[in-house]
């Protein structure tokens, strides 16, 4: 599988795995293992019992057996008969996994035993063995890795995805030198020696070639939603060239502004140094994994991104999760989320697409009367400050994200109105005819949602998410070739009109005062390139969103727990999710030039308008008030301010 310059992302298989004999393995690599994972190896029968008395000790208040105790044995005996012995944290599946320890100490001699482990053991997605981990990182036999390499190596087995040494550099030099510490402290190597591979630096080879080490969750969606239904066993042993969208560059500036930004969030940057939940480091250095009743959801809290081409929907960049070895759910393609205000462009494009001008005046108060539920209760929504606009332009309304006007527009357009927008716009997942979906209240596919709005960024046409471009056998014949599905959703005019809309959710307004600037304004500053977007937040800061576009690329962000959870309060999409946007930006842009600004349709009309009431704007108006603005020809207001006079606000001589 190639990325979309030619460069090799990863080999398909069922398994990479290169065995080697124990004799080969140099004994620093086998010493860095026991050391770490089982320093009793040859000493217990399968089952170190002083580590079950720590483990009781660590875990006796919460009874979870959370805190491992398995041996290199049990750990073996768990990578040979998973489907038999499972992986959930439970003290039944440490008894089985014992159970069958003893039965393999029985009947194997402890250096089979260490054999088959360090050729059993899982490195990295479908990466077993010390030999294809050692290709994987370094480019180089397992009989050639020095003691801080072999180290590194031995670090991976607690959490692969934590201290993967390529997406998590800093990591897994830290694990590293732990293990040297262990390694002294058993008696392996020598203060000197431990103090000297401790400085050794960390030199990864260039050459890409594991299942899974480059963005593993666009991989694997490739795979199982594309490939294998389309060539079956083929795909692993017919020596098929899959050429990828994907941008390699991209993909590791979007998981890292996506980590980056997670970790401010768990470290308290946006709540005071308080953070509600157990930060995900932390969840993994404690020796935790996902259990496995939870299914694939994970309990911190997560990330995704997508970045399409915004003319072709080539996908550039996918990060489906944090942690591919603990939780493969792409939350992605595979997740189904409220979008919040992310869902309001809809509303708005349905607005304007029925020829209200960007400056009608919405009524952002409390609905009179409440709607009436199902169950005969009141729903009287509010704003997430808790305070009311009155009357303000429709472009404010949407820069300013604000839930009671846009409700109301809603409502007056008539919600069967809105779901057939949002259908245009490629929104698939069931949309109930209730007021709630005007602010993002049901369910959308993050796909689905991130790709509607490559129609604001392209003139108006929405384009397909494209993972593939073609397909070749080993000879070189094309077996399949990607072609761009376009649709016109909104034409040009009206398109630009959204689009200009959209882009004062990225700055600030002229003049001085309150309500001025758009939602994200505050993250994208010193970002000099044409852009636009919208944030989104639901209910009680479950989820949070931030989908950014530019004339070359959409990305939208997401953040949340996989389950029902507050993030934290004032968990907004402009202020905890636009930030990782901005991040992924200024890397891109840092390695190729600016795009054009969106080219304005010539047939657009400007009219100076007075924005406290959507007339045409008098000398008399103030300053602060009046707004050059477009309009689509027809709809632009013809009646000149009645309000504003020489002798002030209402009067007449």
């Amino acid at each position: 599988m190639y990325a979309a310059d030619g460069r090799l992302i990863t080999e398909l298989g069922i398994e990479r795995r290169t065995v080697l004999p124990l004799e080969q393995i140099p004994v620093y690599v086998r010493q860095a293992f026991i050391a770490v994972e089982d320093k009793r190896f040859y000493a217990h029968h399968g089952i170190d019992y002083w580590r079950i008395l720590g483990a009781v000790k660590a875990d006796v208040m919460s009874l979870s057996w959370a805190q491992g105790f398995s041996t290199i044995t049990m750990q073996l005996a768990r990578n040979v008969f998973p489907e038999h012995l499972g992986r959930e944290k439970r003290l039944t599946r440490k008894l089985r996994e014992a159970r069958v320890a003893v039965e393999l100490e029985r009947n194997f001699p402890k250096d089979t035993i260490l054999e088959l482990y360090l050729n059993q053991i899982s490195l990295g997605p479908n990466v077993a063995g010390v030999e294809a981990a050692s290709q994987v990182f370094f480019g180089k036999s397992a009989r050639d890795l020095n003691v801080a390499e072999a180290a590194t190596l031995a670090a991976l087995p607690k959490a692969p995805g934590t201290y993967n040494p390529r997406t998590h550099p800093d990591r897994a030099v830290r694990r590293r030198n732990a293990v040297l510490s262990l390694m002294r402290d058993q008696g392996f190597i020598s203060e000197e020696d431990a103090e000297y591979w401790k400085a050794y630096p960390l030199v990864l080879t260039t050459r890409r070639t594991s299942y899974g080490d480059v963005a593993p969750y666009f991989v694997e969606w490739l795979r199982t939603a594309f490939l294998e239904p389309r060539f079956g066993r083929d795909l692993y042993d017919k020596g098929l060239r899959i050429y990828t969208t994907l941008d390699l560059d991209m993909q590791e500036a979007a998981e890292q502004a996506l980590e980056s930004q997670l970790d401010e969030i768990e470290a308290g940057v946006y709540s005071n140094g308080k953070f509600e939940g157990t930060p995900y480091r932390e969840y993994i250095e404690q020796g935790h994994t996902t259990p496995e009743e939870q299914g694939p959801f994970a309990p911190y809290l997560q990330g995704a991104l997508l970045a399409l081409d915004a003319k072709t929907g080539n996908i550039l960049a996918m990060v489906g999760g944090r942690d591919f070895v603990d939780s493969k759910w792409n939350r992605v393609t595979q997740s189904r989320r409220p979008p919040g205000s992310t869902f309001k462009p809809f509303v708005y494009s349905a607005a304007v697409r029925a020829g209200h001008p960007v400056t009608e005046m919405l009524d952002d108060s409390p609905l009179n009367p409440p709607v009436i539920q199902l169950d005969s209760s009141l729903w009287q929504p509010k704003d997430y400050d808790d305070t009311t606009l009155g009357l303000i332009p429709m472009r404010q309304s949407l820069y300013l994200s604000r839930n009671l006007s846009t409700i109301k527009l809603g409502m007056a357009l008539g919600e069967q109105t809105v779901i057939g927008e949002a259908r245009r716009y490629g929104i698939t997942t069931p949309l109930p005819p209730y007021p709630s979906i005007h602010i993002g209240a049901r369910e959308t596919i993050p796909m689905e949602l991130i790709a509607a709005y490559t129609s604001f960024a392209n003139n108006g046409t929405r384009v397909e998410p494209i993972g593939i471009q073609r397909i070749e056998d080993r000879q070189g014949n094309i077996l399949y070739q990607s072609t761009v599905k376009r649709e016109q959703v909104l034409d040009p005019e009206h398109n630009w009109l959204m689009l200009d809309m959209m882009r004062d959710v990225m700055r600030c307004q002229p003049g001085s005062g309150p309500h001025r600037c758009g939602t994200a304004a505050g993250a994208v500053g010193g970002l000099r390139i044409p852009m636009a977007g919208k944030t989104g937040t639901t209910d009680d800061y479950t989820d949070a969103w931030f989908v950014g576009l530019t004339p070359e690329i959409v990305t939208g962000i997401w953040v949340g727990y996989d389950y029902q959870k507050r993030i934290m309060n004032n968990a907004g999409g402009g202020r905890i999710v636009a930030p990782a946007w901005t991040k992924f930006m200024r890397d891109v842009y840092e390695r190729r030039p600016a795009p054009g600004d969106w080219a304005r349709p010539d047939d657009l009309v400007t009219r100076e308008v007075d924005w406290s009431n959507g007339f045409l704007a008098t000398p008399f108006c103030p300053l602060e008030v009046r707004r050059w603005e477009w309009f689509y020809p027809g709809t632009e207001p013809t009646q000149v301010c009645q309000v504003h006079s020489p002798f002030g606000v209402g009067v007449t001589p």
